[in-house]
Protein backbone atom coordinates (compact mmCIF):
# COMPACT_ATOMS: atom_id res chain seq x y z
CA UNK A 1 0.00 0.00 0.00
CA UNK A 2 1.42 3.21 -0.92
CA UNK A 3 1.42 6.35 1.35
CA UNK A 4 -0.28 8.78 -0.43
CA UNK A 5 -4.07 8.96 -0.86
CA UNK A 6 -5.97 10.15 -4.17
CA UNK A 7 -9.45 9.47 -3.73
CA UNK A 8 -12.35 8.29 -0.81
CA UNK A 9 -11.85 4.76 -1.50
CA UNK A 10 -8.49 4.93 -0.68
CA UNK A 11 -9.39 5.82 2.70
CA UNK A 12 -11.86 3.32 3.08
CA UNK A 13 -8.84 0.44 2.18
CA UNK A 14 -6.75 2.22 4.85
CA UNK A 15 -9.50 1.65 7.75
CA UNK A 16 -10.61 -1.67 6.90
CA UNK A 17 -6.83 -2.85 6.60
CA UNK A 18 -4.32 -3.42 9.70
CA UNK A 19 -5.53 -0.60 11.02
CA UNK A 20 -8.79 -1.99 12.50
CA UNK A 21 -7.52 -4.87 14.31
CA UNK A 22 -6.36 -2.55 17.05
CA UNK A 23 -9.73 -1.14 18.53
CA UNK A 24 -10.00 0.93 21.39
CA UNK A 25 -10.98 -0.42 24.81
CA UNK A 26 -14.68 -1.26 25.06
CA UNK A 27 -16.09 -0.27 28.37
CA UNK A 28 -17.80 -3.40 30.03
CA UNK A 29 -21.08 -3.22 29.65
CA UNK A 30 -22.15 -5.09 32.82
CA UNK A 31 -20.67 -2.63 35.20
CA UNK A 32 -23.59 0.20 36.09
CA UNK A 33 -22.99 3.76 35.19
CA UNK A 34 -24.45 5.30 38.32
CA UNK A 35 -24.11 3.50 41.46
CA UNK A 36 -26.65 3.48 44.13
CA UNK A 37 -26.69 6.73 46.88
CA UNK A 38 -28.07 5.47 50.02
CA UNK A 39 -27.81 7.02 53.92
CA UNK A 40 -27.75 5.09 56.62
CA UNK A 41 -31.42 4.58 56.94
CA UNK A 42 -31.27 2.99 53.10
CA UNK A 43 -32.90 5.68 51.93
CA UNK A 44 -32.15 8.12 48.67
CA UNK A 45 -32.41 11.78 49.59
CA UNK A 46 -32.50 14.41 47.26
CA UNK A 47 -33.44 18.34 46.90
CA UNK A 48 -35.81 19.49 44.52
CA UNK A 49 -36.70 23.20 43.34
CA UNK A 50 -39.40 24.68 41.62
CA UNK A 51 -39.98 28.57 41.36
CA UNK A 52 -39.69 29.74 45.30
CA UNK A 53 -40.36 26.03 46.80
CA UNK A 54 -36.99 24.05 48.07
CA UNK A 55 -38.34 20.60 48.79
CA UNK A 56 -36.12 18.03 50.95
CA UNK A 57 -37.04 14.47 49.84
CA UNK A 58 -36.13 11.03 51.32
CA UNK A 59 -37.52 7.59 49.43
CA UNK A 60 -37.13 4.45 50.90
CA UNK A 61 -39.05 1.28 50.01
CA UNK A 62 -42.60 0.84 51.69
CA UNK A 63 -46.28 1.13 51.17
CA UNK A 64 -46.94 4.57 48.60
CA UNK A 65 -47.05 6.73 51.70
CA UNK A 66 -46.06 10.27 51.00
CA UNK A 67 -45.85 12.94 54.50
CA UNK A 68 -45.31 16.15 53.44
CA UNK A 69 -44.12 18.89 56.37
CA UNK A 70 -45.13 15.56 58.70
CA UNK A 71 -48.75 15.95 57.38
CA UNK A 72 -50.65 13.27 54.82
CA UNK A 73 -50.46 14.58 51.02
CA UNK A 74 -54.05 14.47 50.99
CA UNK A 75 -54.01 16.50 53.94
CA UNK A 76 -51.34 19.37 53.01
CA UNK A 77 -52.47 19.38 48.89
CA UNK A 78 -56.04 18.93 49.01
CA UNK A 79 -56.41 19.80 45.38
CA UNK A 80 -56.04 16.44 43.03
CA UNK A 81 -54.14 18.29 40.81
CA UNK A 82 -51.52 18.62 42.62
CA UNK A 83 -51.34 15.18 44.42
CA UNK A 84 -51.46 13.99 40.60
CA UNK A 85 -48.19 15.79 40.30
CA UNK A 86 -46.54 14.72 43.16
CA UNK A 87 -47.06 11.14 41.92
CA UNK A 88 -45.90 11.68 38.42
CA UNK A 89 -42.57 10.28 38.86
CA UNK A 90 -44.00 6.80 40.20
CA UNK A 91 -46.36 6.65 37.65
CA UNK A 92 -44.16 6.72 34.97
CA UNK A 93 -41.49 4.37 36.14
CA UNK A 94 -44.15 1.75 37.33
CA UNK A 95 -43.50 2.06 41.25
CA UNK A 96 -47.05 3.20 42.78
CA UNK A 97 -46.90 1.88 46.06
CA UNK A 98 -43.82 0.55 46.79
CA UNK A 99 -42.03 3.57 47.99
CA UNK A 100 -42.60 6.01 51.05
CA UNK A 101 -41.19 9.33 50.58
CA UNK A 102 -40.90 11.86 53.52
CA UNK A 103 -40.56 15.33 52.56
CA UNK A 104 -40.32 18.86 54.13
CA UNK A 105 -41.20 22.22 52.04
CA UNK A 106 -40.47 25.59 52.30
CA UNK A 107 -41.15 29.00 50.69
CA UNK A 108 -43.46 29.38 47.59
CA UNK A 109 -47.29 28.53 47.15
CA UNK A 110 -48.55 24.93 46.75
CA UNK A 111 -48.20 24.94 43.38
CA UNK A 112 -44.38 25.25 43.10
CA UNK A 113 -44.25 23.65 46.29
CA UNK A 114 -46.01 20.49 44.42
CA UNK A 115 -42.95 20.79 41.65
CA UNK A 116 -40.16 21.21 43.83
CA UNK A 117 -41.73 17.79 45.48
CA UNK A 118 -42.33 16.02 42.11
CA UNK A 119 -38.53 17.14 41.12
CA UNK A 120 -37.03 15.89 44.39
CA UNK A 121 -39.32 12.69 44.45
CA UNK A 122 -38.00 12.07 40.79
CA UNK A 123 -34.17 12.60 41.55
CA UNK A 124 -34.29 10.51 44.53
CA UNK A 125 -35.96 7.77 42.51
CA UNK A 126 -32.72 7.68 40.46
CA UNK A 127 -30.60 7.62 43.33
CA UNK A 128 -32.33 4.66 44.33
CA UNK A 129 -32.73 2.60 41.55
CA UNK A 130 -30.12 3.98 38.89
CA UNK A 131 -31.97 2.15 36.27
CA UNK A 132 -34.86 4.37 36.72
CA UNK A 133 -33.59 7.37 35.63
CA UNK A 134 -33.04 7.09 32.10
CA UNK A 135 -37.00 6.91 32.26
CA UNK A 136 -37.39 9.63 34.27
CA UNK A 137 -34.84 11.91 32.53
CA UNK A 138 -37.19 11.45 29.31
CA UNK A 139 -39.98 12.38 30.80
CA UNK A 140 -37.65 15.95 31.94
CA UNK A 141 -38.76 15.61 35.68
CA UNK A 142 -35.14 15.74 36.46
CA UNK A 143 -34.40 19.09 35.13
CA UNK A 144 -35.52 21.90 36.63
CA UNK A 145 -38.33 24.11 35.61
CA UNK A 146 -35.75 27.42 35.91
CA UNK A 147 -39.44 29.89 35.12
CA UNK A 148 -39.47 31.99 38.12
CA UNK A 149 -41.44 35.71 38.97
CA UNK A 150 -40.19 38.01 37.28
CA UNK A 151 -39.25 41.16 39.24
CA UNK A 152 -40.91 44.43 39.31
CA UNK A 153 -39.10 47.45 37.39
CA UNK A 154 -39.02 50.93 38.45
CA UNK A 155 -41.66 53.33 36.72
CA UNK A 156 -43.65 50.47 35.66
CA UNK A 157 -46.88 49.29 37.34
CA UNK A 158 -45.40 45.66 37.79
CA UNK A 159 -42.91 43.59 36.01
CA UNK A 160 -43.95 44.68 32.34
CA UNK A 161 -47.44 47.26 33.32
CA UNK A 162 -47.31 50.43 32.53
CA UNK A 163 -49.39 52.80 34.52
CA UNK A 164 -52.43 54.35 33.24
CA UNK A 165 -51.44 56.55 30.65
CA UNK A 166 -53.24 60.12 30.90
CA UNK A 167 -53.17 62.44 27.28
CA UNK A 168 -54.82 65.16 28.96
Amino acid sequence: MSDTVNSLSDLQGLTTGADSAVSPPVASEAAPLRVQELDKQGRAYATGRRKDAVARVWVKPGTGKITVNGRDQEIYFARPTLRLVINQPFSVTDREGQYDVVCTVKGGGLSGQAGAVKHGIAQALSKYEPALRSAVKAEGFLTRDSRTVERKKYGRAKARRSFQFSKR
